[in-house]
Protein backbone atom coordinates (compact mmCIF):
# COMPACT_ATOMS: atom_id res chain seq x y z
CA UNK A 1 0.00 0.00 0.00
CA UNK A 2 1.50 2.83 -1.10
CA UNK A 3 0.27 6.22 0.50
CA UNK A 4 -1.81 8.87 -2.10
CA UNK A 5 -0.84 7.35 -5.23
CA UNK A 6 -3.74 8.33 -7.23
CA UNK A 7 -5.20 5.52 -9.45
CA UNK A 8 -4.40 6.70 -12.92
CA UNK A 9 -0.56 7.83 -12.30
CA UNK A 10 0.56 4.18 -14.27
CA UNK A 11 1.53 3.30 -17.36
CA UNK A 12 -0.66 0.11 -17.13
CA UNK A 13 -3.44 2.70 -16.34
CA UNK A 14 -3.23 4.37 -19.40
CA UNK A 15 -0.24 7.12 -18.20
CA UNK A 16 2.65 7.14 -20.95
CA UNK A 17 4.78 9.37 -19.04
CA UNK A 18 5.29 7.11 -15.96
CA UNK A 19 7.69 4.75 -15.57
CA UNK A 20 5.83 1.70 -13.82
CA UNK A 21 6.85 -1.26 -15.32
CA UNK A 22 6.66 -3.55 -12.22
CA UNK A 23 3.34 -2.30 -11.76
CA UNK A 24 2.25 -3.04 -15.61
CA UNK A 25 3.92 -6.36 -15.18
CA UNK A 26 1.13 -6.81 -12.03
CA UNK A 27 -1.80 -5.63 -14.38
CA UNK A 28 -0.53 -8.11 -17.07
CA UNK A 29 -0.35 -11.35 -14.74
CA UNK A 30 -3.17 -10.23 -13.14
CA UNK A 31 -6.85 -8.25 -12.74
CA UNK A 32 -6.65 -4.31 -12.59
CA UNK A 33 -9.78 -2.38 -11.01
CA UNK A 34 -10.15 0.74 -12.83
CA UNK A 35 -13.21 1.89 -10.38
CA UNK A 36 -11.62 1.43 -6.94
CA UNK A 37 -12.88 4.17 -4.15
CA UNK A 38 -11.60 4.37 -1.18
CA UNK A 39 -13.76 5.07 1.80
CA UNK A 40 -12.20 8.54 2.61
CA UNK A 41 -9.76 10.70 0.87
CA UNK A 42 -7.44 10.87 4.04
CA UNK A 43 -4.96 8.35 5.56
CA UNK A 44 -6.48 7.32 8.88
CA UNK A 45 -10.24 7.51 7.74
CA UNK A 46 -9.30 5.51 4.50
CA UNK A 47 -6.95 3.09 6.27
CA UNK A 48 -9.34 2.65 9.19
CA UNK A 49 -12.29 1.25 6.63
CA UNK A 50 -9.45 -1.08 4.97
CA UNK A 51 -8.96 -2.11 8.60
CA UNK A 52 -12.00 -2.72 9.82
CA UNK A 53 -13.69 -3.66 6.69
CA UNK A 54 -16.59 -0.43 7.63
CA UNK A 55 -17.92 2.76 6.29
CA UNK A 56 -16.24 6.30 7.92
CA UNK A 57 -20.25 6.52 8.93
CA UNK A 58 -19.42 3.72 11.00
CA UNK A 59 -16.11 3.29 12.57
CA UNK A 60 -15.61 7.42 13.06
CA UNK A 61 -12.42 8.26 12.26
CA UNK A 62 -13.14 10.68 10.22
CA UNK A 63 -9.86 12.70 10.52
CA UNK A 64 -6.43 12.12 11.41
CA UNK A 65 -6.86 13.14 14.70
CA UNK A 66 -8.78 10.17 16.26
CA UNK A 67 -8.43 6.38 15.70
CA UNK A 68 -10.30 2.81 15.76
CA UNK A 69 -11.19 1.60 18.82
CA UNK A 70 -9.30 -1.11 20.70
CA UNK A 71 -11.06 -4.11 20.79
CA UNK A 72 -12.72 -3.82 17.13
CA UNK A 73 -12.74 -6.94 15.09
CA UNK A 74 -10.15 -6.50 12.13
CA UNK A 75 -9.31 -8.96 8.68
CA UNK A 76 -6.27 -9.25 10.77
CA UNK A 77 -8.00 -10.94 13.60
CA UNK A 78 -9.77 -12.93 11.01
CA UNK A 79 -5.68 -13.60 9.06
CA UNK A 80 -5.02 -14.57 12.38
CA UNK A 81 -7.19 -17.02 13.14
CA UNK A 82 -6.92 -18.95 9.83
CA UNK A 83 -3.65 -19.78 10.93
CA UNK A 84 -1.64 -17.00 8.95
CA UNK A 85 1.43 -14.67 10.22
CA UNK A 86 0.54 -11.16 10.10
CA UNK A 87 3.32 -8.71 9.62
CA UNK A 88 3.37 -4.93 9.81
CA UNK A 89 6.54 -3.50 7.46
CA UNK A 90 6.53 0.52 6.94
CA UNK A 91 4.20 2.67 7.38
CA UNK A 92 0.66 1.90 8.67
CA UNK A 93 -0.84 5.24 10.20
CA UNK A 94 -3.43 3.53 12.31
CA UNK A 95 -2.47 5.20 15.51
CA UNK A 96 -3.49 9.05 16.43
CA UNK A 97 -0.75 11.78 15.63
CA UNK A 98 -0.21 13.22 18.62
CA UNK A 99 0.39 9.82 20.10
CA UNK A 100 3.54 10.38 22.52
CA UNK A 101 6.30 8.02 22.35
CA UNK A 102 10.19 7.96 22.69
CA UNK A 103 9.90 6.20 19.50
CA UNK A 104 8.25 3.94 17.14
CA UNK A 105 8.72 0.72 18.34
CA UNK A 106 7.31 1.93 21.60
CA UNK A 107 3.73 2.48 20.07
CA UNK A 108 4.22 -1.29 17.95
CA UNK A 109 1.66 -2.93 20.88
CA UNK A 110 -1.53 -0.76 18.96
CA UNK A 111 -0.80 -2.69 15.97
CA UNK A 112 -0.45 -6.07 17.69
CA UNK A 113 -4.10 -5.22 18.82
CA UNK A 114 -5.33 -4.24 15.71
CA UNK A 115 -3.86 -8.00 14.40
CA UNK A 116 -0.45 -7.59 13.33
CA UNK A 117 1.80 -10.77 15.42
CA UNK A 118 5.18 -9.03 13.91
CA UNK A 119 5.52 -5.11 13.82
CA UNK A 120 8.31 -3.20 12.11
CA UNK A 121 6.39 0.14 11.76
CA UNK A 122 7.71 3.79 10.59
CA UNK A 123 5.78 6.68 9.96
CA UNK A 124 5.34 9.82 7.78
CA UNK A 125 7.41 11.12 5.41
CA UNK A 126 7.24 14.37 7.42
CA UNK A 127 7.62 12.48 10.78
CA UNK A 128 10.23 14.92 13.06
CA UNK A 129 8.73 14.52 16.56
CA UNK A 130 8.93 10.78 16.84
CA UNK A 131 11.84 8.66 15.82
CA UNK A 132 11.72 5.85 13.71
CA UNK A 133 13.71 3.05 12.62
CA UNK A 134 14.33 5.29 9.18
CA UNK A 135 15.58 8.06 10.90
CA UNK A 136 17.41 6.22 12.75
CA UNK A 137 18.78 4.49 9.58
CA UNK A 138 19.54 8.22 8.35
CA UNK A 139 21.69 9.25 11.73
CA UNK A 140 23.71 6.19 11.34
CA UNK A 141 24.63 7.04 7.73
CA UNK A 142 25.40 10.85 8.81
CA UNK A 143 22.01 12.14 6.88
CA UNK A 144 19.33 12.95 9.43
CA UNK A 145 20.40 16.62 9.71
CA UNK A 146 19.85 16.94 6.14
CA UNK A 147 16.67 15.55 6.33
CA UNK A 148 15.52 17.15 8.74
CA UNK A 149 16.23 20.25 7.87
CA UNK A 150 15.00 19.91 4.43
CA UNK A 151 11.80 18.57 5.63
CA UNK A 152 11.49 21.98 7.58
CA UNK A 153 12.23 24.33 5.31
CA UNK A 154 8.88 22.23 3.27
CA UNK A 155 6.66 21.62 6.57
CA UNK A 156 3.42 23.19 6.96
CA UNK A 157 1.97 25.35 9.68
CA UNK A 158 -1.43 23.31 10.74
CA UNK A 159 -0.36 20.35 9.25
CA UNK A 160 -2.92 18.34 11.00
CA UNK A 161 -5.75 21.15 9.66
CA UNK A 162 -5.01 21.38 6.02
CA UNK A 163 -8.13 23.25 5.77
CA UNK A 164 -8.95 27.21 7.29
CA UNK A 165 -5.80 27.38 9.62
CA UNK A 166 -3.40 25.74 7.49
CA UNK A 167 -0.52 28.24 6.31
CA UNK A 168 2.09 27.49 3.94
CA UNK A 169 5.97 28.45 4.42
CA UNK A 170 6.57 27.52 0.74
CA UNK A 171 3.77 26.90 -2.32
CA UNK A 172 2.11 23.45 -1.94
CA UNK A 173 3.06 22.38 -5.33
CA UNK A 174 7.75 22.58 -4.78
CA UNK A 175 9.06 19.88 -5.88
CA UNK A 176 12.73 21.03 -4.61
CA UNK A 177 14.71 17.59 -5.08
CA UNK A 178 15.98 16.34 -1.27
CA UNK A 179 19.48 16.53 -0.68
CA UNK A 180 20.44 12.83 0.08
CA UNK A 181 21.43 9.88 -2.00
CA UNK A 182 18.58 7.85 -3.89
CA UNK A 183 19.20 4.24 -1.80
CA UNK A 184 18.71 6.39 1.51
CA UNK A 185 15.51 8.03 0.27
CA UNK A 186 12.65 6.62 2.50
CA UNK A 187 10.88 4.69 -0.40
CA UNK A 188 13.83 2.52 -1.17
CA UNK A 189 14.59 1.85 2.32
CA UNK A 190 10.79 0.80 2.79
CA UNK A 191 11.99 -1.51 -0.40
CA UNK A 192 14.92 -2.68 1.88
CA UNK A 193 12.87 -3.34 4.70
CA UNK A 194 10.54 -5.29 3.23
CA UNK A 195 12.98 -7.61 1.00
CA UNK A 196 14.94 -8.41 3.90
CA UNK A 197 12.23 -9.43 5.59
CA UNK A 198 10.85 -11.85 3.11
CA UNK A 199 14.58 -13.44 2.37
CA UNK A 200 15.07 -14.23 5.94
CA UNK A 201 11.56 -15.62 6.70
CA UNK A 202 11.99 -19.07 8.37
CA UNK A 203 8.44 -19.57 9.40
CA UNK A 204 6.30 -22.65 8.98
CA UNK A 205 3.04 -20.91 9.01
CA UNK A 206 2.16 -19.19 5.72
CA UNK A 207 2.65 -15.15 5.85
CA UNK A 208 0.24 -11.65 5.30
CA UNK A 209 2.60 -9.09 5.05
CA UNK A 210 1.70 -5.52 4.54
CA UNK A 211 4.65 -3.46 3.22
CA UNK A 212 3.27 0.27 3.46
CA UNK A 213 5.31 2.42 1.66
CA UNK A 214 5.63 6.26 2.84
CA UNK A 215 5.52 8.04 -0.71
CA UNK A 216 4.23 9.14 -2.98
CA UNK A 217 2.85 11.55 -0.69
CA UNK A 218 4.13 15.14 -0.09
CA UNK A 219 6.46 16.77 -0.27
CA UNK A 220 7.20 16.02 -3.49
CA UNK A 221 10.90 15.74 -3.22
CA UNK A 222 12.14 12.20 -4.86
CA UNK A 223 15.74 12.78 -5.23
CA UNK A 224 17.32 14.66 -7.97
CA UNK A 225 18.82 10.97 -9.32
CA UNK A 226 15.09 9.62 -9.30
CA UNK A 227 14.03 12.92 -11.61
CA UNK A 228 16.70 12.38 -13.82
CA UNK A 229 16.25 8.05 -13.69
CA UNK A 230 12.52 8.17 -13.92
CA UNK A 231 11.39 11.28 -15.07
CA UNK A 232 13.54 13.49 -17.50
CA UNK A 233 10.86 13.37 -20.36
CA UNK A 234 7.27 14.65 -20.59
CA UNK A 235 5.18 14.54 -17.36
CA UNK A 236 1.01 14.09 -17.58
CA UNK A 237 -1.12 17.11 -17.19
CA UNK A 238 -4.61 17.77 -15.48
CA UNK A 239 -7.60 17.15 -17.58
CA UNK A 240 -8.81 20.00 -16.26
CA UNK A 241 -8.13 22.98 -13.70
CA UNK A 242 -11.57 24.00 -13.66
CA UNK A 243 -11.95 25.44 -10.41
CA UNK A 244 -15.26 24.57 -8.46
CA UNK A 245 -18.21 27.19 -7.83
CA UNK A 246 -17.78 26.79 -4.42
CA UNK A 247 -21.28 29.30 -3.87
CA UNK A 248 -23.30 26.93 -5.67
CA UNK A 249 -21.75 23.79 -3.47
CA UNK A 250 -23.66 24.66 -0.38
CA UNK A 251 -21.83 23.87 2.91
CA UNK A 252 -19.63 20.99 0.72
CA UNK A 253 -18.28 24.59 -1.09
CA UNK A 254 -16.38 25.63 2.75
CA UNK A 255 -14.27 22.28 2.41
CA UNK A 256 -14.02 23.24 -1.12
CA UNK A 257 -12.80 26.75 -0.33
CA UNK A 258 -10.18 25.82 2.30
CA UNK A 259 -8.29 23.48 -0.09
CA UNK A 260 -8.23 25.97 -3.06
CA UNK A 261 -6.93 28.12 -0.58
CA UNK A 262 -4.05 25.72 -0.10
CA UNK A 263 -3.07 26.06 -4.07
CA UNK A 264 -2.75 29.91 -5.41
CA UNK A 265 -3.64 30.25 -8.47
CA UNK A 266 -1.34 33.37 -8.95
CA UNK A 267 1.52 31.20 -8.93
CA UNK A 268 0.54 27.70 -9.23
CA UNK A 269 1.54 28.10 -12.78
CA UNK A 270 1.19 25.71 -15.51
CA UNK A 271 4.84 25.07 -15.05
CA UNK A 272 4.27 24.98 -11.41
CA UNK A 273 2.19 21.23 -11.56
CA UNK A 274 3.99 20.25 -14.36
CA UNK A 275 7.17 20.44 -11.93
CA UNK A 276 4.76 18.91 -9.11
CA UNK A 277 3.80 15.92 -11.36
CA UNK A 278 7.40 15.50 -13.08
CA UNK A 279 8.33 14.32 -9.15
CA UNK A 280 5.32 12.88 -7.99
CA UNK A 281 5.33 10.75 -11.11
CA UNK A 282 9.31 9.98 -9.94
CA UNK A 283 8.08 8.93 -6.32
CA UNK A 284 5.73 6.37 -8.22
CA UNK A 285 8.36 5.27 -10.36
CA UNK A 286 10.66 4.85 -7.13
CA UNK A 287 8.06 2.79 -5.01
CA UNK A 288 7.50 0.97 -8.51
CA UNK A 289 11.21 -0.52 -8.15
CA UNK A 290 10.55 -1.79 -4.97
CA UNK A 291 7.98 -4.02 -6.02
CA UNK A 292 10.25 -5.06 -8.80
CA UNK A 293 12.77 -5.80 -5.84
CA UNK A 294 9.97 -7.70 -3.76
CA UNK A 295 8.91 -9.84 -6.84
CA UNK A 296 12.56 -10.78 -7.69
CA UNK A 297 13.02 -11.62 -4.25
CA UNK A 298 9.85 -13.53 -3.93
CA UNK A 299 10.73 -15.70 -6.96
CA UNK A 300 14.52 -16.17 -5.45
CA UNK A 301 13.04 -17.81 -2.55
CA UNK A 302 11.05 -20.03 -4.72
CA UNK A 303 7.75 -18.38 -3.14
CA UNK A 304 5.90 -16.17 -6.01
CA UNK A 305 3.89 -19.01 -7.16
CA UNK A 306 2.71 -19.83 -4.57
CA UNK A 307 1.89 -15.97 -3.73
CA UNK A 308 -0.53 -13.57 -4.09
CA UNK A 309 0.06 -10.02 -4.52
CA UNK A 310 -2.01 -7.01 -4.17
CA UNK A 311 -0.79 -3.46 -5.08
CA UNK A 312 -3.01 -0.26 -4.38
CA UNK A 313 -3.00 2.75 -1.96
CA UNK A 314 -4.96 4.84 0.74
CA UNK A 315 -5.97 7.25 -1.46
CA UNK A 316 -5.42 9.70 -4.18
CA UNK A 317 -3.73 13.07 -5.14
CA UNK A 318 -5.38 15.80 -6.81
CA UNK A 319 -2.10 17.10 -8.29
CA UNK A 320 -3.49 20.06 -10.13
CA UNK A 321 -6.85 18.94 -11.34
CA UNK A 322 -9.70 21.66 -10.49
CA UNK A 323 -7.10 23.98 -9.85
CA UNK A 324 -6.41 21.72 -6.69
CA UNK A 325 -3.30 20.21 -4.52
CA UNK A 326 -3.40 17.43 -2.17
CA UNK A 327 -6.82 15.35 -1.24
CA UNK A 328 -9.79 15.32 1.01
CA UNK A 329 -12.16 16.55 -1.79
CA UNK A 330 -14.12 13.97 -3.40
CA UNK A 331 -13.67 14.10 -6.84
CA UNK A 332 -12.02 11.60 -8.74
CA UNK A 333 -8.15 12.64 -8.19
CA UNK A 334 -8.43 12.24 -4.50
CA UNK A 335 -10.80 8.93 -4.38
CA UNK A 336 -9.83 6.48 -7.04
CA UNK A 337 -7.30 4.58 -6.24
CA UNK A 338 -4.81 1.67 -7.89
CA UNK A 339 -5.83 -2.02 -7.25
CA UNK A 340 -4.07 -4.57 -9.12
CA UNK A 341 -4.34 -8.29 -7.85
CA UNK A 342 -1.95 -11.20 -8.88
CA UNK A 343 -2.31 -14.41 -7.75
CA UNK A 344 0.21 -17.32 -7.93
CA UNK A 345 1.58 -17.95 -10.99
CA UNK A 346 -0.17 -15.24 -12.65
CA UNK A 347 -3.06 -15.10 -15.26
CA UNK A 348 -4.52 -13.51 -18.56
CA UNK A 349 -4.65 -9.52 -17.80
CA UNK A 350 -7.90 -8.31 -17.39
CA UNK A 351 -9.16 -5.08 -16.55
CA UNK A 352 -12.55 -4.59 -14.56
CA UNK A 353 -14.49 -1.48 -14.83
CA UNK A 354 -17.09 -2.84 -12.12
CA UNK A 355 -17.35 -0.12 -9.20
CA UNK A 356 -15.25 -1.46 -6.22
CA UNK A 357 -14.82 -0.64 -2.68
CA UNK A 358 -11.50 -0.20 -1.11
CA UNK A 359 -12.92 -2.17 1.80
CA UNK A 360 -13.49 -5.14 -0.79
CA UNK A 361 -10.31 -5.81 -0.53
CA UNK A 362 -9.53 -6.53 2.81
CA UNK A 363 -12.52 -8.91 2.14
CA UNK A 364 -10.86 -10.54 -0.68
CA UNK A 365 -7.80 -11.54 1.35
CA UNK A 366 -9.87 -13.23 3.67
CA UNK A 367 -10.91 -15.48 1.23
CA UNK A 368 -8.03 -16.04 -0.28
CA UNK A 369 -7.17 -17.28 3.17
CA UNK A 370 -10.42 -19.29 3.72
CA UNK A 371 -10.15 -16.61 7.10
CA UNK A 372 -13.56 -16.07 9.04
CA UNK A 373 -16.11 -13.37 8.64
CA UNK A 374 -15.34 -9.82 10.25
CA UNK A 375 -18.54 -8.85 12.06
CA UNK A 376 -20.82 -5.88 10.68
CA UNK A 377 -18.34 -5.82 7.46
CA UNK A 378 -19.47 -4.44 4.41
CA UNK A 379 -16.56 -5.51 2.44
CA UNK A 380 -17.73 -7.75 -0.46
CA UNK A 381 -14.60 -10.42 -1.49
CA UNK A 382 -13.41 -9.74 -5.30
CA UNK A 383 -12.16 -13.05 -5.68
CA UNK A 384 -14.71 -13.85 -8.35
CA UNK A 385 -13.43 -11.04 -10.43
CA UNK A 386 -10.20 -13.41 -10.73
CA UNK A 387 -11.08 -16.83 -10.81
CA UNK A 388 -14.12 -16.40 -13.33
CA UNK A 389 -17.05 -16.27 -11.85
CA UNK A 390 -17.73 -12.52 -11.37
CA UNK A 391 -19.85 -11.27 -8.72
CA UNK A 392 -23.19 -9.01 -8.68
CA UNK A 393 -21.27 -5.64 -9.63
CA UNK A 394 -22.24 -3.13 -6.88
CA UNK A 395 -24.48 0.12 -7.40
CA UNK A 396 -22.64 2.70 -6.02
CA UNK A 397 -19.46 2.97 -4.23
CA UNK A 398 -19.72 5.61 -1.48
CA UNK A 399 -16.70 7.67 0.25
CA UNK A 400 -16.96 10.07 2.86
CA UNK A 401 -14.72 12.87 4.31
CA UNK A 402 -15.03 15.82 7.15
CA UNK A 403 -18.83 15.40 7.03
CA UNK A 404 -19.65 14.83 3.41
CA UNK A 405 -20.01 11.75 1.51
CA UNK A 406 -20.08 10.90 -2.22
CA UNK A 407 -22.54 8.41 -3.85
CA UNK A 408 -21.03 7.06 -7.37
CA UNK A 409 -22.89 5.41 -9.58
CA UNK A 410 -22.65 4.40 -13.33
CA UNK A 411 -24.20 7.59 -14.14
CA UNK A 412 -24.11 9.95 -11.78
CA UNK A 413 -21.78 11.01 -8.82
CA UNK A 414 -23.74 12.66 -5.71
CA UNK A 415 -21.86 14.87 -3.17
CA UNK A 416 -24.19 15.20 -0.01
CA UNK A 417 -23.63 16.93 3.44
CA UNK A 418 -23.93 13.87 5.72
CA UNK A 419 -25.87 15.94 8.62
CA UNK A 420 -28.46 17.62 6.79
CA UNK A 421 -29.07 15.54 3.84
CA UNK A 422 -28.28 18.43 1.65
CA UNK A 423 -27.42 17.80 -1.64
CA UNK A 424 -23.82 19.82 -2.54
CA UNK A 425 -22.86 18.59 -6.13
CA UNK A 426 -23.94 16.28 -9.04
CA UNK A 427 -21.83 15.44 -11.67
CA UNK A 428 -23.07 13.44 -14.75
CA UNK A 429 -20.21 10.49 -14.90
CA UNK A 430 -20.87 9.47 -18.48
CA UNK A 431 -22.22 13.67 -20.30
CA UNK A 432 -19.11 14.93 -17.66
CA UNK A 433 -16.48 12.52 -16.76
CA UNK A 434 -13.66 15.64 -15.57
CA UNK A 435 -16.09 16.63 -13.35
CA UNK A 436 -16.38 19.97 -14.10
CA UNK A 437 -20.08 21.31 -14.33
CA UNK A 438 -22.00 21.14 -11.20
CA UNK A 439 -25.92 19.77 -12.05
CA UNK A 440 -27.44 20.27 -8.03
CA UNK A 441 -29.50 23.37 -8.94
CA UNK A 442 -30.29 22.33 -12.42
CA UNK A 443 -33.77 21.76 -12.27
CA UNK A 444 -33.70 18.98 -15.14
CA UNK A 445 -31.47 17.21 -12.98
CA UNK A 446 -33.64 17.30 -9.93
CA UNK A 447 -35.30 13.70 -10.94
CA UNK A 448 -31.87 12.09 -10.65
CA UNK A 449 -30.80 13.73 -7.38
CA UNK A 450 -33.89 12.42 -5.77
CA UNK A 451 -33.76 8.86 -6.41
CA UNK A 452 -30.18 9.18 -5.77
CA UNK A 453 -31.30 10.73 -2.07
CA UNK A 454 -34.08 7.69 -2.51
CA UNK A 455 -32.57 4.43 -3.42
CA UNK A 456 -28.78 5.17 -1.58
CA UNK A 457 -28.18 8.64 0.49
CA UNK A 458 -31.07 8.22 3.06
CA UNK A 459 -30.82 4.62 3.42
CA UNK A 460 -26.74 4.83 4.24
CA UNK A 461 -27.63 7.49 6.30
CA UNK A 462 -30.19 6.19 8.06
CA UNK A 463 -27.26 5.45 10.36
CA UNK A 464 -26.12 8.29 11.91
CA UNK A 465 -22.13 9.20 11.37
CA UNK A 466 -19.87 8.27 14.32
CA UNK A 467 -17.74 10.74 14.98
CA UNK A 468 -16.23 12.25 18.03
CA UNK A 469 -16.72 15.74 17.39
CA UNK A 470 -18.81 17.87 14.94
CA UNK A 471 -17.43 18.09 11.61
CA UNK A 472 -16.12 22.05 11.15
CA UNK A 473 -18.00 22.13 7.21
CA UNK A 474 -20.89 20.33 7.25
CA UNK A 475 -24.25 21.65 9.11
CA UNK A 476 -28.08 21.53 9.56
Amino acid sequence: MADQHRADVMGCAGDPTVVTPNLDRLAAEGVRFSRTSCQGPLCMPARASFLTERYVRDHGVFTNWNAVEPGTPTYLHALRAAGYHTVALGKHHLTKEDEPAAHMDDLADRLVERGFAEVHETGDKFTLSVPTRYSDHLTERGLWEVYLRHLRDRSYQGEKGRGDNATKRIPMWDATPVPIPLPDYIDPWHGDLAVDWIDGYTGDAPFFAFVGFPGPHDPWDAPQEAIDRYASGATSFPRSTRRPDVELAGSYGGLLSAFMRLSDTDTMTDDAIRGMRRAYAASVAVIDAQVGRILDTLDARGMLDDTWVIYTSDHGEMGGDHGMMSKCVLYDQAVRVPLIVRPPGGREARVVTDLVEHLDVPATVRAIAGAPDVPRSDGRSLLGYVEGDDPEPRAVAISENWGFASFETDAYKLVVDEDSLTPCALFDRVADPTEDVNLVSDPLAAAAVEELMDTHVRPFLATPPARPYASPFSGR
